[in-house]
């Protein structure tokens, strides 16, 4: 019996490509899955999926899941995108209270779940929901099927889509709804930024309920014809033995060199600190591995990049330098940097993306920036301005939450021949023009034109005042981690009388840091002042600084510098909060 598929752009994407070609790899393993047992095996399960909703019609309805990293997740998602429902992706790592809030908020028609989580999945539905989603087990889907029977049909809803939770710094969790239409413009302006092709292999080594691992690094190599090469969670030895693999001396050619590399700065740090502890061998065929001409593409995302982690990693690649992007769950990907290294500036992350359009709104009067207009003669600063955006690839709402989408949209202006309200991201940077950014490059990009973004913080957390100065955070943790003695660091702002607000840092100090100080003390508080009074105006210098042995991280890599500071400056109680008081409309970059 045939089997078919809606003729939705992503659908057509994978049915058109060579049929014979490698879309999903298992690294541990090594199994292979073509582009032909993929259709196949969506289509089984589409049908199998619509006939365990007790009678229901999928269409519109939510279908959370807890499927782990690999070929079964891609046929899951790509599964419930074509029975037109909304995918609600779940991390097995959340614990059952955090999952059982997203499937009462979502109202989801059932948790679907592999064999590796269906005691999970019995443990989250046991008790305290006020919702009865269909406890679905689905079985392995592994079947590499490859009867090509698969027709594409007429779609017969426009409902389907994608919806992932913010991360829920400043509230409660919100699911933000991404219609089918929207994950297709984002793969679709990624595709014409960073030139996916189907010669290209990407390592994947993301979570997948997070839109870097799920547009970036899925969707959009689908789009492209590429191959997917799952290896899930990450491990900095094995990651460096895969990468390594087709370079070594006895490399047997079963392994292909990795093409594309997209990951979190804390991954590229991990991964510079375990290189030297690698056998002569494994470091010669690594660096012969991240050169340019085999790993075409490095990029780096979900938080900001430090200065020497970039530096470091040019370095041992031979000049390969990473590519920084700035993005967030309800817009998916908004700027990056070019492909041309020259492009790729340091602390910036570039230009709107094709099909976004950007404005930057000044914090203090509420004014547009326009181009030209970044520099304040009466203050002598570059204008700080709330990121604004909008175009086909923003989020349509958050998922049953009017009050919330209508607070962080704002209706264009008076005589704006485009009528589409504009996102309010939350994130601050100014925009500067770089005259080299693309200076002797053969083939400049399209979209790479004019000045370039450098993002100051969240308005929420990173913009500080302090004295009537406002201070950006993440200047200062540049320039911090530029400094031997620090490992990793997060700035705040604590309250004061005096000054509003007074910059404080809490570092993790680096081996040479603990034994830096006079006497082999460990680095203090006047070590870390004198060491930027040469690169920081005074009123930038952290007043306070506390040690820690360790910054607490998400899984994309982002601090709660909001509970942070809660957690190392207890005495504060809840005046200590940080940031300038305005509580940002946005849950995070990434």
């Amino acid at each position: 019996m045939a089997s078919t598929l809606p003729r939705l752009p992503i659908f057509e994407a994978i049915k058109n490509h060579d049929a014979k070609r490698t879309a999903v790899v298992h690294s541990l393993s090594g199994r292979s899955f073509t582009y032909r047992e993929l259709v196949n095996d969506v289509a089984a399960a589409k049908d199998k999926l619509q006939r365990n909703t007790n009678g229901k019609s999928a269409e519109g309805e939510r279908i959370a899941f807890l499927v782990e990293n690999g070929y079964d997740y891609v046929v899951t998602l790509l599964s419930i995108l074509a029975a037109h429902a909304i995918a609600v992706p779940l991390s097995p790592t959340f614990p059952a209270h955090e999952l059982r809030y997203i499937l009462d908020q979502s109202e989801s028609l059932m948790l679907l779940s592999s064999e590796k989580f269906q005691e999970k999945a019995d443990e989250v539905l046991k008790e305290g929901l006020e919702t009865s989603p269909i406890n679905y087990k689905q079985d392995k889907i592994m079947l590499g099927k490859t009867d090509d029977y698969v027709t594409l049909e007429p779609p017969t809803s426009e409902k389907g889509g994608m919806m992932l939770y913010t991360s829920g710094t400043t509230s409660r969790p919100k699911g933000v709804l991404l219609p089918q239409s929207v994950l297709t413009a984002q793969s679709m302006s990624l595709l014409e930024a960073w030139e996916y092709s189907k010669d290209d292999l990407l390592l994947h080594v993301l979570p997948l309920h997070h839109i870097h691992g799920t547009v970036n690094a899925l969707l959009t190599p689908l789009f492209a014809g590429s191959t997917i090469e799952f290896q899930f969670p990450f491990n900095a030895t094995t990651l460096w033995e895969r990468l390594a693999a087709p370079f070594l001396p006895d490399a047997n050619g079963s392994n292909r060199p990795i093409t594309f590399l997209t990951v979190v700065p804390t991954i590229y740090t991990r991964l510079l600190a375990s290189h030297p502890t690698l056998s002569p061998t494994l470091q010669t065929a690594t660096k012969q591995a991240l050169n340019p001409s085999n790993l075409r593409l490095n990029i780096s995302g979900s938080a900001a990049l430090p200065t020497p982690v970039k530096s470091a990693w040019t370095t041992l690649s031979n000049g390969n330098v990473l590519l920084e992007r700035y993005g967030m769950t309800e817009v998916g990907m908004a700027l990056s940097c070019g492909l041309p290294f020259s492009s790729r500036v340091d602390g910036s992350v570039g230009w709107p993306l094709p099909s976004v359009e950007c404005r930057l709104v000044d914090t203090e009067t509420g004014a547009i920036i326009k181009e030209g207009d970044e520099w304040d003669e009466v203050t002598q600063r570059e204008r700080l301005g709330e990121i604004q955006l909008r175009g086909p690839t923003i989020f349509k709402e958050y998922w049953r939450n009017e009050t919330a989408t209508r607070k962080e949209f704002v209706d264009p202006e008076p005589g704006d021949e485009n009528q589409e309200r504009w996102f309010k991201t939350g994130d601050v940077a100014y925009r500067r023009a770089v005259p080299t950014a693309t200076a002797g490059v053969d083939k400049v990009q399209e979209w790479t034109k004019g000045p370039l973004y450098f993002i100051a913080g969240r308005l929420s957390s990173d913009i500080l005042k302090t004295g009537g100065e406002k201070v950006s955070a993440l200047e200062i943790e540049r320039e911090l981690l530029s400094l031997p003695q620090v490992s990793e660091c997060a700035v705040v702002g604590l309250p004061s009388e005096a000054w509003g607000q007074k910059v404080a840092v809490v570092v993790v100090l680096s081996e040479i840091g603990k034994t830096a100080g006079k006497g082999g003390k460990p680095w203090g508080p006047l070590d870390m002042r004198r060491g930027l009074k040469e690169v920081l105006v005074s009123y930038k210098i952290p007043q306070e600084m506390r040690v820690v042995d360790a910054l607490p991280r998400n899984a994309m890599g982002k601090v709660n510098k909001k509970q942070l500071v809660k957690d190392v400056w207890p005495e504060l109680g809840e005046a200590g909060g940080v940031g300038n008081g305005v509580v940002a409309g946005a849950n995070g970059s990434v």
